[in-house]
């Protein structure tokens, strides 16, 4: 038990964490970013257009002005990331906005290199950038507060969403009952769930890989195996190529426990329980699926999967897919993470 506790001491001293805002590398935010600037430049091209093809004119010069120095500031943000993200929040926001000045300056020079701009408003430009800039970064900061909270009763209500009271005292009991006739089996339970624990009360990381998800899942069903015997019926069919996926922590555990609670738990003669990860291309596949032979079983209130769902779209966005579909007696996630 010594490693639950200095995993209780590790958690306790663990320093809140400040989101980073510079998360430009994700395919959704550069296309809300395009779609936005576009969407400005659109409604500005408007003022002084006295005619459809004036309006058309003006947006197709502003775009070749503000495109270019937005695609900029997004290629910029993304490479600089893990500099960017270790400033303090205002510093944060003081280099966004000043690197959308720079932006600005970049499109109005484009536009005055080509003739199109006469003369050069660069004042105008570079305070433009800023603004756009600043707007983004709101979406990107409240983005990120949303990705990590900071608060410690956000974290401790995300605490007990993830190991859940019952199984708790279900784990000891068993434990308490090998103790005596299988005192290393005891030991082995113990640390498994020393091991949930510790992950669970760690500091908040921004992802984790799809192996280190494996091995926290492998140590869950270790320890319900030992209640279930053979009523819990656990197929795996990995592939290590997609090991290196990555997805946020503690994701795939409550999958599976979400499977065997409405899997195993209501059947008298149990259920399968099937874990598997398929990379293909530049996308990884993982399914976790569980038959019902008794039924779907307690029907619940769907939060697990919400959060699950919710937690993954924060990560990846667009770029993630999550799926459920119960038929023929068999429940299947099947989630899609980039490779």
């Amino acid at each position: 038990m010594g490693s639950f506790t200095s995993g209780l001491q590790d958690a306790a001293a663990a320093a809140p964490v400040r989101p980073g805002m510079f998360d430009a590398c994700q395919v959704g935010v550069v296309l809300r970013a395009v779609l936005f600037v576009e969407a400005v430049v659109a409604v500005g091209a408007m003022f002084g257009a006295a005619r459809p093809s004036d309006w058309v004119l003006r947006f197709a010069i502003l775009t070749g002005g503000f495109l270019p120095a937005t695609l900029a500031w997004l290629i910029v943000a993304c490479g600089l990331k893990k500099y960017l993200n270790r400033l303090r929040t205002r510093g944060q926001w003081l280099a966004g906005i000043a690197l959308g000045g720079v932006a600005g300056l970049y499109g109005c020079g484009l536009l005055y290199w080509m003739g199109l701009l006469q003369p050069a408003l660069w004042w105008a430009s570079a305070a433009s950038g800023a603004l756009m800039s600043a707007v983004l970064m709101a979406g990107l900061f409240w983005r990120a507060r949303a990705r990590m909270p900071a608060e410690t009763t956000a974290r401790l209500a995300e605490l007990q969403s993830r190991i859940r009271p019952h199984f708790l005292f279900n784990t000891l009991n068993s434990a308490i009952a090998l103790v005596r006739a299988e005192p290393l089996k005891a030991e082995a339970v113990l640390e498994d769930l020393s091991e949930l624990f510790r992950s669970a009360l760690a500091d908040p990381a921004e992802s984790v890989t799809l192996g280190q998800e494996i091995t926290l899942a492998r140590r869950y069903l270790a320890i319900e195996e030992i209640r279930f015997g053979e009523r819990l019926r656990v197929e795996w069919s990995l592939d290590p190529l997609a090991s290196e996926a990555r997805l946020p922590p503690l994701l795939l555990q409550p999958l599976v426990e979400n499977a065997i609670r409405h899997g195993v738990e209501p059947s008298a003669s149990g259920a399968q329980v099937k874990i598997s990860t398929v990379r293909r291309a530049g996308t990884v596949v993982i399914k976790v699926t569980n038959s019902s032979p008794s039924g779907v079983g307690e029907r619940g209130h769907g939060l697990a999967l919400a959060n699950v769902r919710d937690r993954l779209l924060l990560l990846h966005d667009v770029q993630a897919r999550f799926q459920t579909v119960f038929r023929d007696g068999v429940f299947q996630v099947r989630m899609e993470i980039p490779a």
